[in-house]
């Protein structure tokens, strides 16, 4: 335990910080498995705006936040994409059959 006034100081708003950091980090994390639950692009704004503030407060690194936004997009786009691609393959078929 530190004995100088200076550094007693500097422990409690230590653990001031890392006690608002951890929530923020506990907020992100709830709302990455809620949005993978159920993907919605208004759940993914508000996604992004907490990652973007948690990189701006030094919380997250700026390419793990940029990382997360790539992955967590891709859930999105994949939700949208659900066209089987059976009809092309056999469009080609037919196609390499008439040359």
């Amino acid at each position: 335990m530190p004995i100088i006034g200076s550094a007693i100081k500097k422990l409690r708003q230590d653990n001031k910080r890392q006690n608002q950091n951890l929530l923020v980090k506990k907020v992100v994390k709830e709302a990455i498995k809620d949005y993978k639950s159920k993907p919605s692009p208004s759940k993914f704004t508000l996604l992004d705006g907490l990652l973007s503030r948690g990189v701006k407060k030094n919380i997250f690194h700026a390419n793990k936040a940029a990382r997360l936004k790539s992955r967590l997009s891709r859930l999105l786009t994949k939700k949208v994409k659900k066209k089987p691609k059976e009809n092309l393959q056999i469009k080609e078929k037919s196609q390499i059959k008439r040359l």
